[in-house]
């Protein structure tokens, strides 16, 4: 199986740059995963989808501002740093740019008006360099470190969306409650608080997870071969009620259905062989690609994703490939909006 199997052709104004207003006016897409039968909507119409006793499972991830700017204690030279995975209170592994000026014992001054450490509100230490390049820094602040990061961190945008984002929590879930993503679970972005509200009220179980979703969901596949590609691993966590409500959804008939890859992800590691779910939290590197059989997931809602990634590749193992990269087309020729402002597709 190619990487380029899983290539489309995507124009560059397809991309969406600024989130709509109204969360729910995307469109949507649906897809039959078994015939590939596609039809057009609003995404405010998915409640009309959703079955009384079915669940949603939404990743309740919440993205921080990690992405913040400096400048080197002495040299005054500009930095940006991305915060990745937290490893301590005030310890931080971060990706670093340049690497090559920040070596161990490197002082980063964040919000420094005069480029001296006294009254800086953040200083950052570079303390080691991790063999793949990303660096470990120690924090120094005074008060809560969220608070200093919320004035002085911008939200870590994908690479494709160059206009600036002036209201941080538009690149948040409506639901979002648990900081640590450097980047958003973007197919919950199309839910408002009304529109959840309307989903219980049908009778639509809500079931929580979380998947503190890493920077190597935009790294591209680099390797020909799609089973040589390695995943990054990402923190994930299924609580006891929700390993609970799934089970009895499917014992009663139901269907589960995952809000984005990254809620598919979190299920399908901690899914036993028998097709059950457990409680577990942990590290995740699963690598789903076409041939793998799903445990739990019954229904996807989903963004749509970009060439030859491995999103791409998770749809295409659920709704096959030829199906999936019809209906990208059908998307393309239809107008709709990619990537993480962009429109959404349901495919059960």
């Amino acid at each position: 199986m190619k990487t380029s199997d899983f290539y489309y052709d995507l124009p560059k104004e397809l991309i969406a740059q600024d989130p709509l207003l109204d969360r729910s006016s995307s469109r949507l897409l649906r897809m039959d995963r078994k015939t590939g039968a596609v039809a057009h909507d609003t995404f405010r119409n998915i409640v009309n989808y959703l079955e009384p006793g079915d669940t949603l499972v939404i990743n309740d991830t919440k993205v921080i501002p990690a992405r913040l700017y400096g400048v080197r204690e002495g040299s005054l030279g500009k930095v940006e740093i991305l915060l990745l995975v937290r490893k301590s209170a005030d310890t931080w592994e971060t990706l670093v740019k340049p690497g090559k000026k920040c070596r161990v014992g490197t002082r980063i001054l964040f919000g420094s008006e005069d480029g001296k450490a006294e009254n800086c509100p953040l200083i950052g230490e570079v303390v080691d360099v991790l063999p793949e390049g990303n660096r470990l820094i120690r924090f120094t602040f005074e008060g809560i470190f969220e608070e200093v990061l919320d004035k002085l961190g911008e939200m870590p945008l994908p690479p494709y969306i160059h206009h600036r984002l002036e209201d941080k929590t538009r690149y948040n879930t409506v639901y979002a409650r648990v900081e640590g993503s450097a980047a958003a679970p973007t197919a919950g972005l199309h839910f408002t608080e009304d529109l959840l509200k309307e989903i219980k009220e049908k009778g639509v179980n809500i079931a929580h997870v979380t998947l503190h979703v890493g920077l190597g969901t935009f790294r591209p596949v680099k390797v020909d071969d799609v089973e040589s590609h390695h995943m990054h691993s990402e923190f994930y966590i299924v609580p006891e009620e929700t390993a609970k409500l799934v089970n009895d959804t499917h014992a009663a008939g139901h269907r589960v259905i995952c809000v984005g890859t990254t809620s598919c992800r979190t299920l399908e590691s901690a899914a036993l062989p028998d097709g059950t779910l457990q409680a577990a939290s942990g590290w995740t590197d699963i690598f789903i690609y076409p041939g793998y059989q799903f445990k739990i997931m019954d229904g996807l809602i989903t963004n749509f994703h970009l060439p030859e990634s491995t999103l791409v590749m998770l749809v295409s193992a659920f709704a096959g490939k030829e199906h999936v990269l019809a209906a990208y087309e059908e998307a393309v020729r239809e107008r709709y909006r990619f990537f993480s402002f962009g429109d959404a597709m349901f495919i059960c």
